[in-house]
């Protein structure tokens, strides 16, 4: 998962300084207030002498209205907006306020302090600098304009000046606040996002888990469970107490019993439980979701899950084991072969006793067959896919099958329903292959007393991939043998070892390609092996 976040937008940041602006328009409320209730109240005589009394009125009042139409529209519309807006009424008002009432023209520039600092906390530090850049000629421009009248200014040079390097200040402390404040939102964001992308993921795993997860609070109801405990609990676990809850008592009452008594003493009972007929057994686990808290973590372990784990853990020890004891049995073998060619070879061997050599030479050939198909299924060779023409591959395999297996009265032929049929599979595990479905359909695929027909079948299915069915007109597999036709070791022979299928399944599936067993309605059996096109590309 990645660690770093797109970065947010500049609105969204923004939006985290709206509480902000809301103090900020009413505090603005509040100034434009003062000056209309010392300008109009019972206490006019603190502001007099006014300059002009009739401007300073209508300044105050308009003052007033403007920001009381920002402050009620101070929730909505872009924040930049509303405080450029904002910071450019204060200044112009409050400098035509400073002017017009000479008496409270040092607090007027004192408030206004607030107002630059509130525009820098708000806004860029372009647009912050701008407003107090903006707030220190205006302090100057009020200063020449009272050079102007003829009363002069009733401020020395020095508070402008003063008051300019508080704005610069104010505005300098209060921007460095506000870009920490949008950084600290936007790594809070990502944080967020972070955790609700974990959230999502965690939440994904555990409901694509095998193991089914309850989550059940004291009352027994359940909170949360994922796909495989609902699949597990069956449709009991779509049912509902009288409460409109899911109970655990009604969807599973036995692994309810076992929760109650788990609680009280705390101890597990290890036998499988089956929740719902038809479904595998499971063995509940009980785990509280947090020290001392009420609610319980439910695992349910498939049996059968396990069971096929413990069962591939087997093959696997099982598989280099028999590949060791395969490589050590070679040597003696071969052995053997060679000193029975010998004493086939010798003239001083009576001819009763030739038939003894011929039986030990075929019995060392057949041994020598069960060691190779170990190792087979031992060494698992990465497939080297190659482009092949079916039809010609299968006709020349058949030819070469014939031409080291007489058959005597069987048959074996190929057929084909088109001229050419290109498939991308590596030709050698293919030979296999078909060696082995040939084999047991000659061998296992005939009536009783009558010789074997077996067809290597070429074709394009209704999906046009390329398919080779292996046919015999034998009595066909049983529906509980064929069930069990393609695991290891298992066979119906007292002769064979039960790999020839498994390990012709396993190198279909290393070039991408199904083997199955398809029952014929009309009699005998079906082998058939579904390939991928030249085109396809197989994965390394």
């Amino acid at each position: 998962m990645p660690s770093v976040l797109a970065p947010l937008d500049a609105a969204d940041a923004d939006r985290a300084l709206r509480r902000e602006l809301y103090f900020f328009t009413l505090y603005r409320l509040f100034e434009a207030a003062l000056l209309v209730f010392f300008l109009f109240g019972p206490v006019t005589g603190l502001i007099e002498p006014l300059r002009h009394a009739l401007l300073a009125r209508s300044i105050a009042l308009s003052y007033l209205f403007i920001a009381a139409l920002l402050f009620v529209f101070g929730r909505t519309g872009d924040l930049r907006a509303q405080t450029l807006t904002g910071i450019a009424a204060d200044l112009f008002f409050g400098f035509l306020a400073m002017h017009t009432m000479p008496a409270a023209g040092t607090g007027v520039a004192l408030m206004l302090l607030f107002n630059v600092g509130a525009a820098s906390l708000l806004l860029p530090p372009r647009f912050g600098f701008g407003a107090a850049a903006v707030a220190v000629a205006g302090l100057f421009g009020e200063y020449l304009w009272s050079l102007l009248e003829a009363d002069g200014p009733s401020r020395t040079l020095a508070e402008p000046m003063m008051f300019s390097v508080g704005y610069m200040a104010i505005a300098t402390l209060t921007s460095i606040l506000g870009r920490q404040m949008r950084e600290s939102y936007d790594l809070a964001e990502r944080r967020g996002a972070e955790a609700a992308h974990l959230g999502e993921i965690n939440e994904l795993i555990i409901r694509r888990l095998r193991t089914g997860v309850l989550l059940v609070d004291r009352g027994d109801r359940i909170r949360l469970a994922n796909e495989a405990a609902m699949l597990l609990l069956g449709d009991a676990g779509e049912s509902v107490d009288l409460h409109g809850h899911r109970s655990l008592a009604v969807a599973a009452p036995e692994l309810a019993r076992r929760l109650e008594r788990w609680r009280q003493d705390g101890t597990h009972q290890d036998s499988p439980l089956q929740l719902a007929p038809d479904l595998p057994e499971v063995v509940p686990r009980f785990t509280r979701l947090l020290a001392g808290s009420e609610q319980v973590l439910i695992f349910l372990d498939d049996t059968s899950l396990l069971s096929r784990h413990a069962e591939s853990m087997t093959l696997a020890t099982l598989g280099r084991f028999s590949a060791s004891l395969a490589h050590e049995i070679r040597n003696p073998l071969a052995a053997i072969n060679y000193a029975v060619q010998l004493l086939e070879e010798s003239d001083d061997v009576p001819t009763a006793e030739r038939r003894l050599l011929e039986i030990i030479r075929q019995q060392g050939i057949r041994m020598n067959g069960i060691v190779e198909n170990v190792l087979g299924m031992a060494r698992r060779e990465p497939a080297k896919p190659e482009h092949v023409e079916l039809i010609g591959f299968c006709r020349l395999f058949v030819e070469e099958y014939l031409e080291s297996h007489p058959l005597d009265l069987d048959t074996l032929r190929s057929s084909g329903n088109v001229a050419r049929l290109p498939v991308l599979i590596d030709p050698r595990q293919l030979h296999q292959v078909l060696t082995v479905l040939v084999h047991n359909a000659l061998t296992y695929g005939r009536m009783p007393g009558e010789p074997a027909r077996v067809t290597v079948h070429v074709y394009a299915d209704e999906s046009s991939l390329p398919c080779i069915d292996v046919l015999d007109r034998g009595p066909g597999i049983p529906e509980s043998v064929a069930s069990r036709l393609f695991r290891p070791f298992f066979t119906t022979s007292s002769h064979g070892t039960g790999l020839g299928l498994y390990i012709a399944r396993e190198l279909c599936r290393a070039n991408q390609a199904t083997l199955d067993y398809v029952p014929m309605p009309g009699g005998g059996g079906c082998f058939r092996i579904r390939l991928v096109g030249s085109h396809t590309l197989l994965a390394a």
